[in-house]
């Protein structure tokens, strides 16, 4: 009789797991829905892009194409019209290519008089999602997906890693030794150790490691030991041996700050740690990640939007792109509980482009819809 009552309660416990997941899942499909009609513009011959703005729908940038494209072949199980609108998204990039580089899609659309440059985040999730094409759908139709994954990859490395310091270049537009901006001054967020990953055992490149490790060296250089926030940008400083916050004023705002270029870095990492089980990022992730459970008091409403290294507030409001990616972190450093509270509260939230763009990517990852077919 105890065996019954056993084997019951195993499966009672089976069925409440599914019946999660499967409220969770439609609850990710009803804020892709969302993010669709207020982000995704069909173009004329089939094309489309992702706008910047709710309202002002003129601007697209390829950070946003590449959000667009793991968004659309993530969630293909579910649309329908997925490859249809990821192939329209891929070829809006190629008729905004960088005049810099072939194969590295414009950062800015309209592009702007003059050079028109790449950004380093926008090709390399083109990269990866023309890679989760190639797995979801093959690549022996109009689109030949692991032919043109390959030559964003060639392009990538060519173009926008530092041939010695193996670090994301900002883009195209930054030379290796130049004086302001070269290949020891870099954007945090750029450090997408998973995708680098991918790359490698899609490639077969060794080549690629060699960014995974260089880019959690300077990850661990630049960590505050207490609150492991980690700054927007950094560069490497000859007399110290290592890695330091860059000052204001070197490209954006609060440049040395975890502001919003490095809110991205606990879905980054995270996704690293919840596929690959790497030790490197979980323990950078998880100083980070504990930190602000403690310091919100497990309330993520209580979440701030920005941050100084040692912990003073920046921005003394909520938004759901500093908060989204903390429950990415916080579930691959088991902290279970802090994660179905932020998922609960980010679920039903939208603000604008960036926001519900990362926030989107958040959800997918917690709820283990972000996979990697290279695995």
């Amino acid at each position: 009789m105890k065996v019954f009552w056993l084997v019951l309660s195993i499966f009672i416990i089976h069925l409440d797991a599914q019946s999660i997941k499967i409220d969770r899942d439609k609850e990710v499909q009803d804020y892709y829905q969302n993010w669709k009609q207020n982000y995704l513009i069909k173009e004329k011959n089939s094309l489309y892009r992702i706008a910047t703005d709710k309202k002002d729908k003129q601007k697209t940038v390829s950070e946003g194409q590449g959000y667009g494209m793991l968004i659309t072949a993530l969630m293909t199980k579910n649309d329908k019209d997925s490859q249809k609108v990821f192939d329209g998204l891929w070829r809006f990039s190629r008729d905004h290519q960088s005049s810099l580089s072939k194969n590295l899609m414009s950062w800015e659309v309209p592009e702007k008089k003059g050079a028109n440059s790449s950004a380093f985040d926008g090709d390399a999730d083109i990269a990866y999602a023309l890679i989760l094409a190639h797995y979801f759908w093959g690549s022996k139709g109009e689109i030949d997906y692991k032919k043109e994954a390959n030559r964003v990859l060639d392009a990538i490395w060519k173009y926008t890693i530092g041939d010695k310091s193996h670090l994301p270049l900002l883009g195209d537009w930054v030379h290796n030794s130049s004086e302001k901006y070269n290949q020891y001054t870099v954007r945090t967020s750029d450090f997408m150790t998973g995708h680098f990953k991918a790359f490698y055992r899609f490639s077969g490149d060794k080549k690629w490691l060699k960014v995974v490790k260089a880019t959690q060296k300077a990850l661990l250089d630049v960590q505050d030991k207490k609150t492991g926030l980690i700054p927007d940008f950094i560069r490497y400083d000859h007399k110290k041996g290592e890695f330091v916050a860059e000052k204001e004023g070197f490209l954006e705002h609060h440049d040395g700050a975890y502001y919003y270029n490095g809110c991205r870095i606990p879905f980054r990492l995270g996704v690293d740690v919840l596929i690959n089980k790497d030790e490197v990022s979980k323990k950078i992730v998880q100083k980070l990640s504990r930190w602000i459970e403690k310091t919100s008091q497990n309330d993520p409403l209580k979440i701030k939007s920005g941050f100084e290294l040692d912990g003073k507030v920046i921005g003394d409001y909520f938004s759901i792109v500093f908060t989204a990616p903390f429950g990415v972190s916080a579930l691959a450093t088991s902290q279970k509980d802090f994660a179905t509270k932020i998922y609960d509260v980010v679920k039903n939230r939208h603000e604008n482009y960036y926001e519900d763009s990362v926030a989107l990517l958040s959800l997918l990852a917690m709820t283990g819809n972000f996979i990697d077919p290279t695995k």
